[in-house]
């Protein structure tokens, strides 16, 4: 069967369309999903699939070969999905591992101390305490694992946030009651309470 043009004939043709897709899929997507997306024929995503496998292996459609790629075509679980390649494991391990490990911002070290105070509370109050929206802070606090849902409040239905075991081991205690008294240098936080209860 001869080779459908997606939709709009995007540049690059059906092999770039389904990278296009596969670039942004976290999991494996079937052919037929895939021929749905671009429009084309299921006989020719298997087909165009095949070919960019053997391209990113080090061989290009006319069977020469080129420069094997950091990442690889496989099929899994049913579907298609894009994954770095295992000869390259110990340098993403290196890179999402420093990501882990990078300094946390001023904006996430203050929201992640009104959580660890004041756990379990939700993302309104969070941003009422700290005069500030707190949304992108708190997903990469919890994408950190520093701090996780915990549950939902009974009268609002928001999301309520603490910390994890992850942020102890982290700071080297073994339970929240380790955390410093913070009344002696901040006066008037035993009002805090009633400052954030409306929220």
């Amino acid at each position: 069967m001869s080779e459908r043009q997606p939709p709009d004939d995007p540049p690059g043709g059906a092999h770039a369309a389904l990278e296009a897709v596969l670039m942004v899929t976290d999991e494996p997507v079937t052919e037929a999903q895939l021929a749905a997306a671009t429009g084309l024929a299921v006989s020719d995503v298997h087909r165009v699939l095949a070919e960019l496998a053997a391209e990113y292996d080090g061989y290009t459609r006319d069977g020469m070969p080129a420069p094997v790629r950091g990442f690889e075509l496989r099929f899994v679980a049913g579907g298609w999905r894009m994954y770095s390649r295992a000869a390259h494991a110990g340098i993403v391990s290196r890179f999402v591992m420093d990501g882990q490990t990078a300094r946390l911002t001023q904006a996430a070290l203050e929201t992640l101390a009104v959580i660890a105070y004041r756990q379990p509370v939700s993302r309104a109050r969070v941003s009422a305490i700290r005069g500030v929206n707190v949304d992108s802070v708190v997903r990469t606090l919890a994408q950190r694992g520093l701090v996780e849902e915990a549950g939902t409040d009974p009268v609002s239905g928001a999301f309520l946030y603490r910390t994890t075991g992850y942020f102890l081991e982290r700071l080297g205690m073994d339970s929240l009651e380790d955390l410093p008294q913070l009344s002696p240098h901040l006066p008037g936080l035993e009002n805090l309470g009633d400052y954030t209860a409306h929220y």
